[in-house]
């Protein structure tokens, strides 16, 4: 494996452990399959302000570093 698969790798590795760390600091949802039917209504004050606060940005940074996981495996796979 050449030096920048090795220095991918250690990324991957840290990005893994950072957005392990994000996924488990966010927030139980309770609506479960009750949303599903109508049961929680998505039009309340704390769900159109959702973005601006805690939970709404460890969601964001949770999709961030997804979509970095993924494009660093892919490359570590074209590279390796």
């Amino acid at each position: 494996m050449s030096t920048i698969g090795m220095v991918l790798t250690v990324v991957l590795l840290l990005l893994a452990v950072v957005l392990s760390i994000i996924i488990l600091m966010q927030s139980k949802r309770s609506a479960g399959l009750g949303a599903i039917g109508g049961g929680a209504s998505g039009d309340t004050y704390w769900s159109k302000n959702k973005g601006h606060s805690v939970e709404g940005t460890l969601e964001r940074y949770t999709k961030i570093g997804g979509a970095l996981f993924l494009i660093i495996a892919f490359i570590i796979n074209l590279v390796g």
